[in-house]
């Protein structure tokens, strides 16, 4: 049923307004802003604590544990968007997704990375996939095709999304270059941004 839904979705297209969805990612924030920060200090934290201590084992964050580990901002945002009562180990339930979350970031990651041998294919599926999570989080499919209709819905505005991507990207190097100190801001954002395009375009496909 849900896979109609979306089939039905791509067919009749839609349309996104980034100022929006930065305007609504922001109110989501301020929402939980003390638990958002908190949740990304720690993941913070956690990334540069491999990165920095155990470089050689960079890639088991990445690929063991920032998948699950960021999704917990999703999900605290499907909370907040339905006035459910948030609480800090909200923020950790993207564990409870964990191989499914795993294997959708990892295997959407190598796709990705070949694809940027050839660069435009990769820079395509990079925005492609930004979705991917969210279809697992909330449609329960299987990687493949949680990353496939990640890519059938942004394609539609492929290039709106692009410049989303750049504007999040810009948003997160202000951040590090203030002492990474706004990162504690603009990371809880950039997912919660992220979040809000979703839940608008799949309101009455997949979230609830």
């Amino acid at each position: 049923m849900k896979k109609e839904k979306i089939d039905e979705l791509i067919a009749r297209g839609y349309d996104i307004d980034i100022e929006k969805a930065f305007r609504n990612g922001w109110d989501m924030f301020k929402a939980q802003p003390f638990y958002s920060m908190l949740y990304g200090v720690f993941g913070l934290s956690v990334q540069i604590f491999f990165t920095v201590y155990l470089p050689d084992y960079a890639f088991i964050f990445s690929v063991f544990l920032a998948g699950p580990l960021y999704a917990g901002f999703f999900l605290v945002a499907n909370k907040i968007s339905r006035n459910v009562e948030v609480t800090y180990p909200d923020f950790f339930n993207g564990f409870q997704y964990y191989i499914p979350v795993m294997l959708v970031c990892t295997i959407g990651q190598v796709i990705a990375g070949f694809g940027l041998l050839l660069v435009l294919p990769g820079i395509y599926l990079m925005v492609g996939y930004l979705f991917s999570v969210l279809m697992t989080l909330f449609g329960g499919f299987d990687f493949w095709t949680s990353l496939e209709y990640s890519r059938k819905v942004i394609h539609i505005r492929w290039w709106k999304f692009f410049l989303l991507v750049l504007c999040l990207i810009i948003l997160n190097i202000i951040g590090a270059l203030l002492l990474l100190v706004g990162l504690i801001v603009t990371l809880p954002l950039t997912f919660y941004v992220i979040y809000c395009l979703f839940e608008e375009i799949t309101q009455e496909t997949l979230v609830e």
